[in-house]
């Protein structure tokens, strides 16, 4: 699994001497600076070297392909030439494995889930923004149209597809008809075990009331990751309130069973991929742990999540998932003969991610996403199955009500205030 560290990303190539840079101008995290675009490239007076730099390790950063990452760029190549090598050009000059090759020739799939190309748009957008102006959020309505016509501009340069890429980006994750949406509480199926001879353990279909989270003692172990900050986990911060972290902002609380398993850490990486989106949405990303072992958050911050991680040692929010009490699962019962748990390990293993078997694994985690102040819990997704993730489209759709929510408050009290 690729990692979301800033230099192991730009390793040491033509990107190492621009990372001051990057961080004045607000590109300062890995899912970030992958949506750069050629126009925010000559902001920042790239050079060509370094803008084949950063497509060819954005490339590889999809496919799991990073160690190449050095050797490409010394090559002098750029990712179209390298594209059109033949496989044992790649394997002779780089040495590259046979499995490494096909998948980096199958411009078709990558290995994580990337954000679809309009939205890309939208987000990047606001980033720009947000680093030119030196603003924490900016809605995307808040940017000028003469802004938006210059980055939704089509190849031939006319802008009669600007209105419908904003559309596009709008829809792209949004809920499809025909797709049935789980509800404010959501979980995977309930599938039969061993022949149907071992059941599933029951979940509540009641979403967990707001006063039973928004007073749980939480620790700080990490905060947001940025270029340059240090990579080891220092002292924890004093206890708090778990209602700080979204009293100012809505906030996707990603409950992790155990930072070592390796769906755990599939399912964070492929999340926190989507910061760029969360950001413009005006939403921060949180993972919750109910164990902390030093060695393994080292671990799991920032190669597979670089967001803020908190420590519910009381896994009050773990008991708020299984309806006031953990919900757990056996190894045998709730692993070997569960074939949906098998089908969501295969997932994670197809995606590159290491493992280990450090920590309790059995309390079973999940997702929250609250919002802004006292509003309340907006949805919550509960692993019924070991590995199953929250529906992105889901996420991204809640998130997206509650940014349209806040808009509409603010325009509300703004029409008073001016009434009176």
């Amino acid at each position: 699994m690729a990692s979301f560290s800033m230099e192991d990303f730009v390793g040491n190539g033509a990107l190492k001497g621009l990372l001051p840079k990057l961080l004045e101008e607000g590109w300062d995290d890995v899912p970030t600076l992958k949506i750069m675009n050629s126009e925010d490239m000559d902001a920042i007076n790239m050079s060509q070297q370094q803008k084949d730099a950063l497509e060819i390790r954005s490339y590889l950063h999809d496919r799991v392909l990073m160690q190449y990452g050095d050797v490409f760029e010394t090559s002098g190549k750029s990712l179209p030439e390298l594209l059109i090598l033949r496989s044992g050009d790649l394997s002779s000059q780089f040495g590259m494995k046979r499995g490494h090759i096909a998948r980096f020739m199958d411009r078709t799939s990558a290995c994580t889930d990337p954000l679809p190309k309009s939205q890309v748009l939208s987000a990047r957008r606001t980033i720009s923004t947000t680093s030119r102006n030196n603003t924490i959020y900016k809605s995307y309505a808040s940017v000028s149209s003469k802004k938006m016509q210059g980055i939704t501009r089509s190849p031939t340069g006319t802008g009669a597809n600007s209105g419908k890429a904003l559309e596009q980006s709008a829809s792209d994750f949004k809920i499809k008809d025909g797709y049935i949406f789980k509800g404010i509480v959501a979980a995977g199926p309930a599938e039969p075990r061993a022949c149907g001879c071992v059941q599933p353990p029951p979940i509540s279909d009641q979403a967990a009331p707001y006063s039973a989270i928004e007073n749980i003692s939480i620790e700080k172990l990490t905060p947001e990751y940025k270029i340059g900050m240090e990579r080891l986990v220092k002292t924890k911060t004093p206890p708090m309130k778990a209602l700080v972290l979204w009293l100012e902002k809505p906030t996707v609380l990603l409950c992790i069973r155990r930072p070592g398993c390796i769906m755990c850490r599939a399912e964070a990486h492929q999340l926190y991929a989507k910061k760029p989106l969360f950001d413009a949405l005006g939403v921060q990303l949180v993972a919750v742990l109910h164990e902390y072992i030093e060695s393994e958050v080292k671990d799991f911050w920032p190669r597979y999540w670089g967001g803020v991680i908190a420590y519910d040692q009381g896994r009050e929010f773990f008991k708020a998932l299984g309806g006031g009490k953990l919900l757990k699962d056996k190894f045998l019962s709730g692993f070997v003969f569960n074939p949906r748990a098998i089908v969501n390990y295969k997932r994670a293993k197809a995606m590159g991610v290491e493992q280990n078997f450090k920590g309790e694994g059995e309390i079973k985690g999940g997702l929250f996403i609250v919002g802004r102040g006292r509003s309340g819990i907006a949805y919550q997704f509960i692993e019924r199955n070991f590995g199953d993730w929250a529906p992105v489209a889901e996420v991204i759709e809640i998130c997206t009500q509650l940014q349209n929510q806040q808009e509409g408050q603010s325009k509300s009290i703004k029409s008073t205030a001016e009434y009176e």
